[in-house]
């Protein structure tokens, strides 16, 4: 069964959408700090549409001064971006009826929030082209754009905890781990990464509670694996990942 270009494509939108929104916080503090260390609209633009990495962008403006440390900047920034080692090993299965170029150019887009959206959707039905041209450039640009439009207002942030704006990356990461539900037992394997990066943060320093908290998830998954499913829900549920369509 062809699957139709307008109704992917508008899914992806629409999935993506709060995203859209609850991202605009967090880019325009990014851009307002960025603004602040003395970089202007362009350069910090230009830094978010070349790294489009939340995280290690704001521990890139957090080190930033001048002249520029590079060294520091480039290992506290490969820190935080490992994540997205495991994030594209895991979706790269996913990705399996796309060619290499296509692959490649959707895991330099990757971002948490389309990560996470894109394995809720590849949980329900086999991934499409035009879903993740749906989903993928609308989230980046608004990304790009808000930073930029941080950086030329950056004087209305100066005190983002006012307004409680602060949280917004917190919250954001809250509602895509809350995606992902399957019961008390992703509790444990949350509670488990949380506990490793809160001890992680206090008594280490630098990054690495991020990839402190995803290893301990990875240890605690491994050692309770989900139950498998029984043979009639397997060959069910086969049969529905047969079903869909093409990548076109």
């Amino acid at each position: 069964m062809r699957a139709d270009p307008k109704s992917e494509f508008r899914a992806g939108i629409l999935l993506i959408f709060p995203a859209l929104v609850a991202v605009i916080p967090f880019a325009l503090i990014l851009g307002a700090a960025a603004a602040q260390k003395g970089l202007s609209p362009f350069e910090t633009g230009l830094m978010s549409a070349l790294v489009f990495a939340g995280g290690s962008q704001f521990v890139a403006v957090d080190l930033w001064s001048f002249p520029a440390p590079w060294l520091a900047l480039g290992f506290a920034a490969l820190l935080v971006n490992l994540r997205y080692v495991l994030m594209s090993a895991s979706i790269a299965r996913k990705l399996k009826s796309f060619p290499i170029a296509g692959r490649a150019l959707f895991i330099f887009f990757l971002a948490d929030e389309t990560w996470a959206m894109t394995e809720k959707r590849a949980a329900e039905t086999p991934l499409t082209l035009w879903f993740l041209l749906g989903l993928v450039p609308v989230f980046y640009l608004n990304w790009v754009v808000f930073t930029i439009v941080g950086a030329v207002v950056g004087s209305a942030f100066q005190n983002p905890e006012r307004l409680g704006f602060d949280f917004a990356f917190t919250a954001i990461f809250i509602g895509l781990a809350l995606g992902f539900w399957q019961g008390p037992r992703t509790g444990f394997f949350i509670a488990a990464s949380a506990a490793a990066s809160a001890l992680t943060y206090l008594f280490v320093d630098g990054p690495w509670y991020v990839m402190a908290g995803a290893i301990a998830g990875i240890i605690v998954a491994a050692i309770f694996p989900s139950a498998p499913l029984p043979l009639k829900e397997k060959a069910d549920a086969q049969a529905a990942r047969a079903e869909g369509g093409s990548v076109e």
